[in-house]
């Protein structure tokens, strides 16, 4: 018996355990994608899959709602894989731990993957029934949706009919979402050379963690610490203190995610060791002070005992750069190279870069450092960059390009999505808001998203498009604390019966 078996309505809640049993990490969707096409075998319903394991499902409108106008459901299949350091789920042979505890139901240790996969069970449960009233359906799953909305990039919307569409990818009962930022994946790449180390130099590690993280898009309005960026202030600070040279860098693990751990190898004389560490303590008590409120578990820590670290290796020929601890002990980066590296992440901007003039609270143009890695021959620092202002867009990724060229590299943009443009003229927007307002007894909240959707994708290849998203309540997505409450699902369960109902 399932962890959520015996919550109601039960079709969605079993839909979405046998999601969660599934891994569908982004870049990891064959697997989601083949049980969707298995679904709609299973129940003769016509179906397409296409080369990038996007799937759509058909069924035909119920009596009554024949001859109604098609509505798409759309969500994504992929989910955001987070953990914590000391869980030891493999998410690409594993499924998830889930936990229903008081109402709210979360994963051990692990993302939740609500953030879609809570779309993929609304609509697998109205296809799989024979008793909900609605028009025909066009139900569109697409993929990587986490890594720059790759599928709904690629998929060929030709065999859609449907100009009205609903998008179940919102965290926030009683909001409608009517627009959203565009935005692009940004990558600068810093070219770095290297040098032997001298033969009594030591190897230093230092780390940033225990900050907050999140969602780059919803939660950057925060102002919550970038790990990548605060570790290269460090970096920089201690450079003022005493001599080192960098080895590697890394901290992220996605562009949309705020960071909430990075850390960095360097080699230094073994007399400036101690200057070294109470550089450190002195750099994070700045800002254990000014993120006391947003990361107040924020810690900066340096190992000096790398044993474990630095293992047999011996010869950087047989060496991997990663953030768990694999470095060239015999090697460091020139002081130039090393130089250009943390001058070039101080310059990188980072953050809220403007607020909107029109929209009260909303974001207008950002942008989030989310990986930082460290390879042979180069530094990437990748950017999630949004606004809802195309020109605004433009000129953040010229900033990143003139950064990136100036430190003798270049930048590599992908990923590059429009924004969705708020549309005054919204038949369903009027639907749902009445429906809303049947239910609920109160008018929903007519809200703009400094993030990311699909909804954009599909406006601009499908003209005419009306469009709303929604969804239930959830948490802390993209992050281990992920969570979902169980009450809000079925409130926006009968609230999506009711808006198909109303569409006939």
């Amino acid at each position: 018996m399932g962890v959520l078996s015996n919550i109601e309505p039960n079709e969605v809640f079993r839909f979405f355990e046998e999601i969660c049993g599934i891994p569908h990490g982004s870049s990891d969707t064959k697997r989601i994608s083949d049980y969707l096409v298995k679904f709609a075998t299973d129940r003769n319903l016509r179906f397409i899959q296409d080369g990038s394991n996007n799937v759509i499902i058909f069924k035909d409108g119920t009596a009554g709602y024949e001859n109604s106008a098609s509505v798409m459901l759309q969500g994504h299949m992929d989910m955001v894989c987070e953990k914590d350091t000391d869980c030891d789920i493999d998410f690409e042979h594993d499924g998830l731990r889930l936990v229903f505890e008081d109402g709210v139901i979360s994963a051990n240790g692990t993302t939740l993957g609500g953030d879609d996969g809570i779309a993929v069970a609304f609509a697998l449960a109205i296809l799989d029934a024979d008793d909900i009233p609605h028009p025909p359906l066009e139900c569109v799953f697409t993929v990587d949706e986490e890594i720059g909305m790759l599928g709904a990039a690629a998929i060929d919307c030709s065999p859609l009919k449907s100009r009205i569409m609903l998008n179940l990818d919102s965290e926030d009962e009683g909001y409608l979402l009517v627009s959203c930022a565009g935005g692009a994946c940004a990558t600068c790449h810093i070219p770095v050379e290297y040098e032997n180390a001298k033969d009594d130099h030591s190897v230093v590690k230092i780390i940033v963690e225990g900050l907050t993280g999140g969602h780059s898009g919803v939660e950057i309005i925060k102002q919550r610490a970038n790990a990548d960026k605060q570790l290269a202030r460090l970096l920089y600070n201690i450079g003022r203190d005493v001599s080192y040279r960098l080895i590697s860098i890394q901290g992220g693990l996605k562009d949309n995610a705020i960071p909430n751990k990075a850390e960095a190898y360097v080699g230094i004389d073994p007399e400036n060791v101690d200057n070294f560490v109470k550089s450190a303590e002195k750099n994070e008590k700045i800002l254990r002070h000014e993120f006391g409120n947003t990361d107040p578990e924020l810690v900066v820590k340096v190992e000096t005992d790398l044993s474990d670290d630095l293992g047999s290796y011996n010869n950087a020929d047989d060496v991997q750069n990663d953030m768990y601890g694999r470095i060239m002990i015999n090697r460091v980066m020139t002081e130039k190279s090393s130089d250009i590296v943390i001058r070039s992440l101080m310059m990188m901007p980072n953050g809220i870069q403007k607020m909107s003039n029109d929209i009260e609270g909303l974001v207008q143009t950002s942008l989030n450092l989310g990986i930082l890695k460290t390879t042979e021959d180069e530094v990437t620092a990748s950017f999630s960059v949004r606004s809802s202002v195309q020109s605004e867009k433009e000129n953040l990724i010229d900033q990143l390009r003139c950064v990136s060229v100036s430190a003798g590299g270049n930048l590599d943009v992908q990923g590059d999505y429009p924004a969705w443009e708020y549309r005054h003229d919204s038949p369903l927007r009027d639907i749902m808001v009445d429906v809303f307002e049947e239910q609920y007894g109160r008018k929903p909240v007519i809200q703009a998203l400094h993030a990311g959707v699909e909804c954009g994708l599909f406006a601009g290849k499908l003209p005419g498009l009306d469009c709303v998203s929604f969804g239930p309540d959830m948490k802390n997505i993209h992050t281990s604390r992920e969570s979902m409450d169980v009450a809000s699902v079925q409130r926006t369960w009968r609230y999506t019966l009711g808006i198909l109902e109303k569409l006939k």
